[in-house]
């Protein structure tokens, strides 16, 4: 692991310009120009790109105490991440996210280059642009203006981005959660993720929880033998029924207050048999279950186990499941909420739903350490060819987050 800083002081700077960021194009707003030089930066998992440097220099010319660190673990590559802090009182207010983008694909499919950051009619293209540089430049854009007008404010802003969330999410923000706690002592209050929440509209959706995600196998065991042979063997393929209806003919559960009812789902079955004269010795069965908060995977595997049993299997099937980091979890609506909430309300017209569906992000790690909640762009081109978002979408969530700041840090708080 290496670091580096680069701050002239870790209190608040004294009020003075904002150093020289660039000079972006005249009709480009400061969040859209930043997202157009995200985008161009080519910061594919695990490859900082220049992503991380560009809003270092960025967060560094503001006043952020700003640190680059590198971490590594066996088995996976080596990752960059970047965390900064501008003020050193409480309330300590973390705005979270990540550069890495998943690869492009066959670039010569996209309508413009992936990585060229084009904007045509009021759209801005390339790889990143909804998952998530255009959150991330909404954030750092919002934090840049609100500390130009407000540089005596009091509490503290930060920004904790890492390149691994697309790929192993080993040296990403687990481990730059960690050394913020155990080398800097930084306590967080509460942290917005810029994900991309939002289905189809800017404002219909926060993420105040995050189901679990929980992956196992079942190996049904049988003994092989010639097809013309029935009677001399014991096709595993015939007891896939009674697995399937122990799984998922009983719901696990009837949802919570604040999320849907978990649910498991299989997603292959094979028995690695090439012939088709012989009858297999096993089946592999695996499968996803997304869970809420009535388990946790331990909790899970044993019911997932009991149910086996119970259906006579149990000396036939061999279950494993693979470690899991995602387990559920929930932000309570409150204050915190409330403040989101009212921001995205008056700038958007929408009153957001408070939602804990979708896959796992990093908040599955930030909620350790304090309370999170979710808000980005629309999500509906992410990881697809022509990946984009609005401009207008951009400068709306700058809005939002300019907002939060704003009423965050009033002094009636």
């Amino acid at each position: 692991m290496s670091s580096s800083g680069t701050s002239s002081t870790p209190d608040h700077p004294s009020e003075t310009p904002l150093a020289p960021t660039g000079a972006p194009a005249a009709e480009l707003t400061l969040a859209v120009a930043l997202a157009q030089d995200l985008i161009r930066c080519r910061s594919v998992t695990p490859e900082e790109g220049g992503a991380l440097a560009l809003i270092d220099q960025r967060l560094a010319e503001a006043g952020f105490a700003t640190h680059r660190l590198t971490f590594s673990a066996p088995d996976t590559p080596d990752v960059e991440n970047l965390y900064a802090r501008y003020g050193r009182e409480a309330p300590f207010l973390l705005f979270a996210g990540h550069t890495d983008v998943v690869p492009p694909g066959d670039e010569a499919r996209w309508r413009h280059d992936p990585f060229g950051g084009a904007i045509e009619e009021g759209l801005i293209f390339g790889r990143g642009a909804s998952d998530m540089k255009g959150g991330v430049a909404a954030m750092v854009a919002a934090a840049l203006e609100f500390i130009k007008a407000n540089p005596n404010f009091p509490g503290s802003v930060g920004f904790l981005l890492t390149g691994d969330e697309e790929g192993p999410a080993v040296n990403g923000t687990v481990r730059l959660l960690e050394w913020v706690n155990d080398e800097r002592g930084d306590k967080f209050d509460q942290c917005i993720l810029a994900e991309p929440t939002n289905p189809n509209v800017l404002g219909e959706m926060i993420k105040i929880g995050r189901r679990g995600s929980l992956s196992g196998r079942v190996v049904l065991s049988g003994k092989p033998g010639h097809v013309a042979y029935p009677h001399l063997a014991d096709n595993p393929i015939q007891h896939l029924p009674a697995l399937i209806a122990a799984l998922k003919e009983v719901p696990l559960d009837e949802g919570t207050a604040h999320f849907a009812p978990s649910n498991l789902e299989f997603t292959t079955i094979d028995t690695g048999n090439p012939s088709a004269n012989v009858i297999p010795a096993e089946v592999h069965v695996a499968f996803n279950i997304r869970f809420n908060d009535i388990w946790t995977p331990e909790t899970l595997a044993d019911e997932i186990r009991r149910r086996i049993t119970a259906a006579g299997l149990g000396e036939r099937a061999r279950v494993t499941f693979r470690p899991t980091n995602a387990t559920a979890f929930v932000t309570e609506p409150g204050p915190f909420v409330s403040v989101l909430s009212r921001a995205v309300e008056a700038e958007t017209g929408l009153k957001p739903a408070l939602s804990t569906s979708g896959g796992t992000s990093d908040a599955r790690f930030i909620k350790d350490y304090c309370s999170v909640v979710e808000f980005g762009l629309v999500g509906q081109t992410m990881h697809q060819l022509d990946e984009h978002v609005a401009t207008a979408d951009i400068d709306a969530l700058t809005a939002i987050f300019r907002r939060v700041l704003q009423d965050y840090f009033a002094p009636a708080r």
